[in-house]
Order: C-alpha cells, then structure tokens, then sequence
C-alpha cells in the first residue's frame, strides 16, 4: 500500500518528531505531512505512517508513539523517542535511499544511532538535560530547532505548521549533511586499509589525497607508521599521527628545526628543494613536489627514529 500520508502531533513541534519526518520524507516524498490530534487522523491505517502521538507502538501498524505506559525501550534499557523508533525500523531503508553502499548501511546505521539518534531520544525523554552541555545548552540541536517555533503571542492562523515546516528544512540539512560526513569516512576508510596493505614496513603511508586517515591506522594495528603524506590542490603535505583522537600528541614530530619556517628559509635548513612550510607545531609540512615531500618525510622518519 502507497504511504499518502506522514501523521504527528499539531501544536508545539520538538526534534523527535521533527527528525523522524527527515527519514519518512526521505522514503515517502509524495506522502502529506499531517499535524493533528484528531481520532480520526491518530488512528492506524495502511496508506499512513503516525508517530509521535496516537499512543501506542506498534511497527506492523505503523505507529510509533512513545508517550504511554510501558512505552518502548532499547536493550539497554534507555528510552526511545519516536525518532529512534523510526531509525530504528526505516533508518537502513533511509540509507540505502540516500545511496550509501549495501556494505555501509549497517555500520553507518548504527554508528549514526549510537552518536546521533540516542542523544535526541534521551534528551526528549527527559533522560539527558541539555545542561549537560554546559555553556554550549542552548546551542544542542532540539534547543535550536525549538528556536524555530513561534512566540507565544504569534496568533496567527498556521504559525505553528509554518515553523515546523521551516524547522524541518534545517533538520533534513543537518541530517544528511551528518550522513554525508560519516559515509565519507566509511570510503576512507577502506581507501586507507588499501594503502596500508600495499605499503609494507614503511614508516611513511602514501595516500591519493587528504582524507581521515587514523581510524583506520588504529584498525589495522599499523603502529610502524609514523607519517602521512598525500597531494593537496597545488602541493604535496606530510602529516603526523595523533596518538590518540582527543589529544594532539603525535607518533612522532617533524623535526624541531623546522619549526614555523617556510620557502627558502626551510629549504636551507631541510635541505630539501621545494620545501615551502612547516608548521610552528610540528604536526604538519607541505612542498611543491611529491618528490620533496618524500625527501623531508625520509629526514623527518630518520630523525624521529634516533629520538626513541
């Protein structure tokens, strides 16, 4: 049966409801959003899908509501709100619909619940405060969606559908934006275990251009590795490899005399022709050529070694 209608709550709108509508918009893009209370709206049909009001949950039925007694909960034990509960039944769909690859879906299902999903559920749900974020509160995304509702005394007729409907915009940006991002890393990823294969004992890892490259190091167990180099627009850069993803400690720095140098003051110091930059940090270096590049990622390789 075609989906003709999209069905949740009238009046005030929250991110759950706002973020389930991205997924079924997705899947259902000639289907009517609907936003009502009435009995004859919240009540199961095949042709409409009603979430986040209507006061039960049931997938065959096509309702999922999580505002009633004995409402739905993960394995663990925390609550879903009507976002995760239709993550949780249309959300592959929804991948394969935005073309992520067959082999991704599952990965990027759950990681995008784990990391996206499971905070908007325990934030509706009264289970995370956004205090939580301390200064940063007011800048979590249901605060900012719900910027988007209209002020108490905006009376005018449709002021609530006008916002959620403008609030819908924002959410479906950021939703596949995020998708976007996490897909790009699943295709780096198997670009850099690819490279990693091929490399050898190399303490240097050559890539065809820059991309997230560390997940995937730490997968591979590829602790030989010291370096990254890979071509940019106009040059060549080598890059360090953070020990750890929320510190900037590297495997090994660029050699300490190069340090905030570039074009010909470097190349005098490196001895590299080509060499143009090295940041104050140490972190990373940039040349004209890729043959530079691998020069001062050699001098950088050998120094590191005699360190240890």
């Amino acid at each position: 049966m075609t989906i003709t209608h999209l069905v949740t709550h009238s009046g005030g709108f929250h991110a759950d409801e706002l973020l389930s509508s991205v997924i079924l918009t997705r899947l259902h893009p000639d289907a009517t959003i609907v936003r009502s209370r009435a009995p004859e709206w919240i009540t199961p049909a095949s042709e409409r899908i009603i979430y986040d009001v209507g006061g039960a949950y049931d997938a065959a039925a096509q309702i999922f509501d999580h505002h009633q007694r004995g409402a739905p909960l993960r394995e663990d034990g925390q609550p879903y709100s009507s976002f995760g509960l239709i993550w949780k039944h249309y959300g592959r769909a929804y991948l394969a619909a935005l073309g992520i690859p067959a082999a991704h879906v599952e990965a990027l299902h759950q990681s995008f619940d784990t990391k996206f999903v499971l905070p908007i559920d325990l934030m509706d749900n009264g289970a995370l405060s956004p205090s939580a974020a301390g200064p940063l509160a007011d800048l979590t995304l249901p605060s900012l969606l719900e910027t988007l509702k209209p002020v108490f005394d905006d009376r005018a007729p449709g002021a609530d559908d006008r916002g959620f409907h403008a609030a819908l915009a924002i959410a479906r940006a950021i939703v596949e934006a995020g998708i976007a991002q996490r897909a790009s890393k699943l295709r780096a990823e198997s670009m850099v275990l690819d490279a990693i294969a091929a490399n050898g004992t190399s303490r240097v890892l050559e890539l065809p251009m820059g991309m997230p490259f560390r997940p995937a190091i730490v997968k591979a167990g590829a602790d030989h590795l010291l370096f990254v180099v890979h071509p940019r627009d106009k040059d060549w850069c080598i890059t360090g490899i953070r020990k750890t993803e929320d510190s900037f400690e590297q495997r090994a720095d660029l050699p300490a005399a190069w340090a905030g140098l570039s074009n010909s003051n470097l190349e005098a110091v490196s001895g590299v022709a080509g060499a143009t930059f090295c940041h104050n940090g140490r972190f990373i270096a940039a040349a004209k050529s890729r043959e530079a590049i691998l020069q001062m990622a050699e001098i950088a390789v050998a120094e590191a070694l005699l360190d240890r």
